[in-house]
């Protein structure tokens, strides 16, 4: 008896810690830009590959850290697009596609999708920055930690990026910045 209700106590134990994680609340580029019509946000896409174990580490290191995690859910609209998939998106006016996606290659290298070249990006995984009119702000490239990606995430929320006009102003900014996120 005793040896069940440890295990009672170790199942609810697991169940509830895991669901205190905090998970980002992803959703398509078509919603978000949906979204941002009644309630003004920035966007952050990240744009990965299947193939791409950079993009993996963000997600286990990164996106899964809470602070990370709770900081985006609260000032953006998050979209994660595999860059070589085959998603139709409509975005801008425009229709895009991968119009040479082979299925055989999913979890390989396959033909680059036409969003991720409308946005010119060229290594993985790369996170954009969009505003609040779904006009590019930056391309972040590479692997980043939670202290890496915070500078960005907090130069990027609402308007805040207007206040640095100069390389001179950014590197202030940066060399000021006070780190407030967990790095686990």
């Amino acid at each position: 008896m005793r040896y069940f209700n440890y295990i009672i106590f170790i199942l609810i134990f697991s169940f509830s810690s895991s669901s205190l994680s905090q998970e980002i609340k992803w959703i398509s580029l078509e919603d978000a830009v949906y979204l941002q019509e009644a309630a003004p946000r920035n966007i952050i896409i990240d744009m990965y590959t299947n193939w791409c174990g950079p993009c993996k580490l963000l997600d286990r290191n990164t996106f899964a850290n809470k602070d990370v995690a709770n900081y985006i859910n609260e000032n953006f609209y998050a979209v994660k697009f595999n860059a070589e998939g085959n998603d139709v998106v409509n975005f801008k006016g425009y229709t895009f596609e991968n119009p040479n996606y082979d299925p055989a290659r999913a979890n390989r290298r396959n033909s680059s999708h036409q969003l991720s070249q409308a946005f010119r990006i060229q290594a993985f995984p790369t996170i954009v920055f969009l505003d609040k009119s779904s006009n590019l702000l930056h391309k972040l490239r590479g692997y980043k930690t939670p202290k890496q990606l915070e500078v960005y995430l907090k130069l990027f929320t609402d308007e805040n990026y207007k206040n640095y006009q100069s390389q001179e102003d950014f590197n202030k900014f940066f060399e000021s910045f006070v780190y407030e996120f967990d790095s686990k």
